[in-house]
């Protein structure tokens, strides 16, 4: 397994308000009052999604690709704008000036929320604000850092859903050319400095993926980071990256449908199952398979099991991070570790030891589409690695199906005597990318999060579990008979609830494995 990295920086992490617009603030800045009233950007794409064909053509299919729908000519704003703006708000006024729904709409998704389906416009309920992760930690405390990727203006605190408008919505970090427009990485979300805006507002038009990309291609603080199935490499790959972007030439709203600025499709939904999740099936329906032996695979295997071979295929993507060597000096660290002599970048004295992969074959859980997660508070058993996220399912649950993961386990600090994990302040003043204190730093992430520190930390072991959806291959280059069965297959059958190899065992059904109870 290789332990390439890309140059680390800072990381980035990576949500309601009051719906009520600042009227009295919009009457106030300079607004273009001359635009047109009926202006609408489309969000367009074409109609496919994940789920290609494996083995021979298909015999028979309901439902096969369309073709791509004619797109509707995006409205040019190159000739609005006339005069220059001075802030992220004020443009937002602008574009509300035609737009007059578009903010109040984008406050009730998650992407401004960072809280899970149901979450109230005041940012109620379980998600990225205040659930944990093994990457950066936690959002809490470290608001200016993680939020620059939040789609508004100015969450420096947390009070801020108590005070937003719809006036500190972003539009351009969706709609404006990526290359034009960009955020202060370390700005709680507002315009990098120097950044011509009026230059940004004239740019905007539908959602690429660059504009999906500048987030979910850099979380967790660099380029393949976090995800095992999303880098720079698919801004402009080649089919051989993902057979759907490439070949194709498909944006991420082709599968990712949006309506009233809501996205469908969640990465890791957890309690009730989302009515809004995308599914390979969406598109690949019927008899997919010409070949009844692949056919019968269907009811067990996903589509991305077989057709997401390898992840980080061209970048190396992280695979785990230990918290508790961080504060060291590097020099030091690698006259003891000949990896880190050889590649610096796999330590860094703020974040600790990393290790890296590049082309690496998934993991594989049964899942049926929904996750768990570990809840803020929630007591943890130190001896054994700690799930901050894992997929539902079982070999028994016949709405379970074998899916590739990336797994990213990571060494994170505790509380000794409450039992639950810790939201350490890393960034800013007094955060331990400054003073290298973790008792301080604990002290401060506590404040901030509600869940009070003991004094007394250790560091656990945790794993989270990513689900792979992109990187598609063709059905030339999808996994073979022998990639999984056979005496150098890559599943570990036991594991996964067989008594062996179902090649020479026979499947679940076969096996009596199936609850006829249904899912539990």
């Amino acid at each position: 397994m290789s332990e390439r990295v890309e140059t680390l920086s800072d990381e980035t992490s990576g949500g309601g308000a009051s719906r009520g617009g600042d009227a009295n603030a919009r009457g106030a800045l300079a607004v273009d009052r001359w635009l047109p009233l009926t202006l609408a950007l489309t969000l367009v794409g074409v109609s496919a999604a994940v789920g290609v064909a494996l083995g021979q053509p298909p015999r028979s299919v309901e439902r096969a690709l369309p073709p791509p729908p004619l797109e509707e000519e995006p409205f040019d704003h190159s000739a609005y704008f006339a005069k220059p703006f001075s802030s992220g708000p004020e443009v937002t006024l602008a574009c509300l000036g035609c737009h007059s729904h578009a903010a109040g709409e984008v406050m009730q998704t998650s992407h401004w929320t960072w809280s899970g389906h149901g979450a109230d416009e005041g940012g109620g309920g379980y998600g990225k604000r205040n659930l944990l992760n093994n990457f950066c930690i936690g959002v809490q405390s470290n608001w200016p850092r993680c939020t620059s990727c939040h789609a508004g203006y100015g969450w420096s605190d947390g009070g801020f859903f108590e005070t937003a408008t719809e006036a500190q919505v972003d539009c351009l970090v969706c709609h404006a050319d990526p290359t034009v427009y960009q955020k202060d990485p370390a700005g709680a979300g507002l315009p990098a400095p120097g950044v011509d805006l009026r230059a940004a507002a004239r740019s905007v038009g539908p959602v690429g993926r660059g504009q999906c990309g500048t987030c979910h291609f850099s979380g967790g603080g660099g380029d393949a980071v976090k995800h095992g199935d999303l880098d720079g490499t698919m801004l402009h790959p080649s089919e051989q990256i993902d057979v759907h972007m490439g070949r194709l030439d498909m944006v991420c709203t082709a599968c990712h449908h949006t309506e009233q600025h809501q996205v469908s499709g969640r990465l890791l939904p957890f309690g009730d199952a989302d009515e809004r999740r995308v599914s390979c099936e969406d598109c690949h329906a019927g008899a997919i398979h010409a070949d009844e032996r692949i056919a019968r695979h269907e009811a067990a295997v996903s589509c991305q099991a077989c057709h997401i071979p390898y992840m980080a295929l061209e970048a190396a993507t992280k695979l785990s991070w230990d918290w508790s060597q961080a504060g060291q000096d590097p020099s030091v660290v690698a006259t003891h570790d000949p990896q880190v002599a050889r590649d610096p970048h796999l330590y860094n004295k703020k974040k600790g030891r990393f290790t890296y992969g590049q082309r690496v074959p998934p993991e594989y859980r049964w899942y049926d589409g929904r996750s768990t997660r570990l809840l803020p508070g929630e007591r943890i058993d130190p001896a054994r690695p700690v799930p901050i996220s894992a997929p539902q399912g079982s070999v028994s649950d016949p709405a379970a199906k074998l899916y590739p993961f990336k797994i990213h386990r990571g060494r994170q600090p505790y509380d000794l005597e409450h039992g639950y994990l810790l939201v350490p302040k890393t960034f800013g003043p007094g955060g331990y990318w400054t003073d290298f204190d973790w008792d301080a730093a604990l002290r401060l992430g506590a404040e901030a999060s509600g869940f009070p520190y003991s004094g007394r930390h250790g560091f656990a072991d945790t794993e989270m579990a990513w689900p792979l959806n992109h990187m598609v291959q063709s059905k030339e280059r999808a996994m073979q008979c022998a990639d999984c069965h056979g005496e150098t297959g890559r599943l570990d059958w036991r594991e996964l609830g067989y008594p062996g190899d179902p090649a020479r065992h026979g499947g679940r059904a076969q096996r009596g494995l199936l609850s006829p109870r249904g899912p539990q």
